[in-house]
């Protein structure tokens, strides 16, 4: 994907973080990570030749919540993009997606771990960027409810979010260049980056 898009003349990173299951891992730690790396990428800026006014973050499945919580929680985050994202933490918790993997990246449920859960849930968050919220109709690990949904909450808060809902397309094509969905994302990523 990243090699995809840096041949249209669009430079990225491909930033990685501590996962569950690794020390440090989880809330907050994961969400360090990814600001920390946000945050040097930044004071890296002119060294690379990077315009600071056209970063886009980007993010699939769980990492669709990291890019958003990144955009609540930085003023400096212009625009967002958000491929198959988990973003209602409470729904991903009520519907025990992934085997309740929301559950060990807070570290509990909602009624254990509340703060947790409002400090990283996009649906709860305000997030004054662009938002791409970009999801496959045939999605069968996150449901595309979870998008359509979220834009709709977002767009009654006056925040500017907006639906890509590919059709036929399923959790991985949106990070596959080969797949049918690509130039849908591509065509996002190249508008949010303007």
């Amino acid at each position: 994907m990243c090699a995809a898009l840096a041949g249209k003349g669009i430079a990225t990173a491909n930033l990685e973080y501590r996962r569950v299951g690794n020390a440090g891992g989880g809330w907050p730690g994961t969400f360090a990570d990814i600001r920390a790396a946000y945050q040097f990428l930044m004071q890296k800026a002119r060294q690379y030749e990077l315009d600071e006014k056209r970063v886009v973050v980007m993010g699939h499945s769980a990492g669709g919540q990291l890019a958003l919580c990144l955009a609540a929680h930085e003023a400096s985050v212009k625009s967002v993009v958000s491929l198959a994202g988990v973003i209602d933490l409470e729904q991903a918790y009520a519907l025990h997606l992934s085997n309740d993997a929301v559950v060990e990246f807070l570290g509990g449920t909602p009624g254990e771990v509340p703060d947790h859960y409002r400090e990283a849930d996009p649906m709860e968050l305000a997030v004054p960027a662009r938002q791409w919220i970009i999801h496959g109709s045939a999605d069968e690990v996150v449901p595309t409810a979870f998008s359509r949904d979220y834009v709709r909450a977002k767009q009654k808060m006056k925040e500017d979010a907006r639906l890509v809902e590919i059709a036929g397309a399923g959790h991985f094509d949106l990070i596959d260049p080969r797949s049918g969905a690509w130039k849908e994302v591509e065509r996002a990523v190249v508008e949010a980056v303007r």
